[in-house]
């Protein structure tokens, strides 16, 4: 009886105001979570089943949404006279599934197409493949920006037939099966199980379209390979392992759909002077103990060139010196970063008999004690040999 049934919003678990997307979306899951095929041999799966797919058709339809607002199952029960036509005519136990595509709902389950096919549509304009090439540049030109030119195939739209697939002078025949769609509805099971899904068309092949006189240039593509040239701008500041996107230098669309991109790669050889973290260079700078002593003017590599600086007197080893402005340009054009110069003290190897004197006489004067000269240990040592 009507006045035993439950009220059809909650069935589906939705409010009175819901949106049709919404509606939707409840109704797909619990048809999923209730489907006979996914709980065999479970009657209380069954009657739940068929009890959201009688909530869903009658709320799903504007008209007789109204009228179950309004008089509640009466208004759509054709026992009570107000049921226009009944509502329960096919489908699922005389339920039709109106715009429900059971291919969407359980294609997971199925294997990515239920009942064989639900494959994606591709009468429509697709956008072309997106390819991928590498480039290496010096650290300089990371840090300044450059051109490269690259070779690389790509697939192009045909000239003869302009993406067509038809010889020049003839057009492709409308699928008389799929009405140019591209997919097909089909219905599946029988008795009280009873639903449609749509699969991909068996004559064109999903394409929506029979060409009976392919191009010769292509064999019926529409598109071709070929080998390009293409230059790319290297942007300042570029980072290795980061990439340049190209809009449409990639693979040709399909269908009227645009060329898909191009992703470049950047590979920066390493510098021999130079270290980079970000947009600030680093550099081991030499000195001697000299220059750290007494200080000196020097002349510092940068990625500009060589530029005079005055190292202080009395420079420790390791001690740390900014350029501010010497560093790599940011990507988006926003200042430099910064150089950074570590000072490096080098001890000079070999000496002089008289560079060696000079030293003792500065450790004597610094209140240091120095080794014993070379010339007074080899005398000690005679000494030592003849009282034996």
């Amino acid at each position: 009886m009507a006045d035993q049934k439950r009220d059809y919003y909650e069935v589906l678990g939705v409010s009175k105001g819901v949106s049709d997307d919404e509606l939707k979306k409840a109704y797909r899951k619990l048809a999923k979570q209730y489907h006979p095929d996914l709980n065999p041999g479970d009657k209380a799966a069954e009657a739940k089943f068929k009890e959201v797919n009688e909530a869903y058709e009658v709320l799903s339809d504007k008209d007789k949404r109204a009228r179950y607002d309004q008089f509640g199952h009466a208004g759509v029960d054709p026992n009570f006279g107000a049921g226009a036509g009944g509502p329960f005519g096919g489908g699922f136990g005389g339920f039709d599934m109106g715009d429900i595509d059971l291919g969407d709902i359980f294609g997971s389950f199925f294997g990515g197409g239920f009942g064989g096919g639900g494959g994606r549509q591709r009468t429509g304009p697709m956008k072309g493949e997106t390819l991928r090439a590498s480039v290496t540049i010096s650290f300089e030109e990371a840090a300044f920006g450059c051109e490269k030119e690259i070779t690389l195939t790509r697939t192009e739209q045909c000239d003869a037939c302009k993406g067509t697939g038809c010889e020049p002078g003839t057009t492709a025949e409308i699928c008389p099966d799929c009405r140019g769609a591209g997919q097909v509805r089909i219905q599946r099971g029988g008795g009280s199980f009873s639903f449609s899904t749509t699969t991909t068309c068996p004559k064109c092949g999903g394409t929506g379209k029979i060409i009976h006189q392919p191009c010769k240039a292509c064999g019926g593509a529409g598109s071709t390979r070929r080998q390009r040239k293409i230059t790319i701008n290297i942007p300042a500041g570029i980072d290795n392992g980061q990439a340049v996107s190209l809009r449409g230098q990639g693979g040709a669309g399909r269908n009227g759909g645009p060329a898909g991109d191009l992703l470049v790669s950047v590979t920066v050889r390493p510098h021999s002077l130079f270290r980079r973290d970000g947009t600030s260079v680093y550099l081991d700078q030499p000195v001697s103990f000299l220059q750290a002593s007494l200080g000196a003017e020097l002349e510092i590599p940068t990625i500009d060139g060589k530029v005079k600086w005055n190292l202080p007197a009395g420079t420790q080893p390791g001690t740390t010196f900014r350029l501010r402005g010497k560093g790599i340009p940011a990507v988006n054009g926003r200042g430099r970063g910064d150089q950074f110069v570590t000072v490096n003290v080098q001890v000079p190897r070999s000496l002089t008999h008289e560079q060696k004197e000079a030293l003792r006489v500065f450790g004597e004067t610094m209140g240091e004690v120095s080794a014993p000269p070379e010339d007074g240990l080899k005398g000690f040592f005679d000494k030592k040999k003849k009282k034996k």
